[in-house]
């Protein structure tokens, strides 16, 4: 198992080396300076010798080779920049903001799953029946209804109408349930679906008709037997989906004013604080990664075949 986590922590570096230079790439290619944008509100506009001092102590005059080997020098070390509009650490933004995604994600991955399983699972045991239809129904919905609309529906339904959950901010677990209710059931339509065509194909398998065979119980059969073999593609869907929604979760806290990840990123953007847009980037990518790898892991825990695969 070891070697196994080896390996996968080793295919990391190549990646998060092609991430690291496809967004300083692309931060460096858009129109704009960031020294221009610092001495925006200057009388009369920057002064030409300001602005070549302030390029200097920025290192913006240095070739693209260099600036970049100075921001992955920093990011190795937690050093992601400073902020233009801030004027402070971009990695100390990033970590005042970043429990306020995570507590989201997690709240929105456990109304997925508590919605999902259940359905998912209830469709393949009543296979091609009305409950099956319903069941299906309900996650097609889940899965083709767009994330904001139906975060606006529950604001207008919940918070306004019948005034039972706080439309806006994160003041507490209540504030939380119609972000994570908007964030989590579109991701229960993909996972119900999932589960269902996982948990038809383990239970058409030989055991399960043996192991009904000998009396044992259908409830044991589908819980000791059925529902951990389907369970290994859901832990992908799973992790896939709470990265998603970690890196992903821009549109929910922009509708109910969270002050997470999501709206940090789209305020620096709006801005043009490029190096808080570079740095939370980078930083939610390394997120994704470290979440596939526990995935990985998990994965090789649940089915021993793989970590022995090669």
């Amino acid at each position: 198992m070891g070697r196994y986590i080896a390996n996968r922590l080793a295919q990391l570096i190549p990646v998060l080396f092609l991430i690291s230079v496809i967004v300083f790439g692309i931060l460096h290619a858009l129109p704009g300076d960031p020294a221009e944008l610092i001495l925006q509100g200057a009388e009369g506009g920057a002064p030409p010798e300001r602005l070549r001092e302030l390029k200097t102590q920025m290192g913006l005059d240095d070739p693209l080779i260099v600036q970049y080997l100075r921001f992955a020098g920093g990011a190795l070390v937690g050093d992601l920049g400073e902020s233009i509009r801030f004027r402070t650490s971009v990695t100390g933004l990033i970590l005042d903001r970043l429990w306020y995604t995570v507590e989201l994600a997690l709240a929105g991955l456990l109304v997925a799953l508590l919605i999902g399983v259940p359905l998912g699972m209830i469709a393949a045991v009543r296979q091609n029946s009305w409950v099956d239809t319903l069941a299906m129904s309900v996650a097609y919905v889940g899965a083709s209804m767009p994330v904001f609309w139906f975060g606006l529906i529950l604001i207008l339904t919940f918070s306004f109408t019948f005034s039972w959950f706080p439309p806006a901010g994160a003041d507490g677990l209540i504030s939380l349930v119609l972000p994570a209710i908007t964030l989590g059931f579109v991701s229960a339509g993909l996972i119900s679906r999932l589960v269902r065509s996982s948990m038809i194909e383990v239970l058409g398998e030989d055991y399960i008709r043996t192991s009904r065979a000998k009396g044992m119980s259908e409830r044991l059969v589908l819980w000791r037997h059925g529902f951990r073999n389907a369970l290994i593609p859901v832990v992908t869907m799973v992790g896939l989906t709470f990265g998603g929604m970690l890196a992903g979760a821009v549109v929910t806290e922009t509708v109910f004013s969270r002050p997470g990840l999501g709206r940090l990123v789209v305020s620096a953007i709006l801005t043009k604080d490029y190096p808080l847009v570079q740095g939370c980037v980078l930083f939610l990518a390394v997120l994704y990664l470290s979440v596939n790898l526990v995935v990985d892991i998990l994965y090789a825990w649940l089915d021993p075949r793989i970590r022995y695969a090669k």
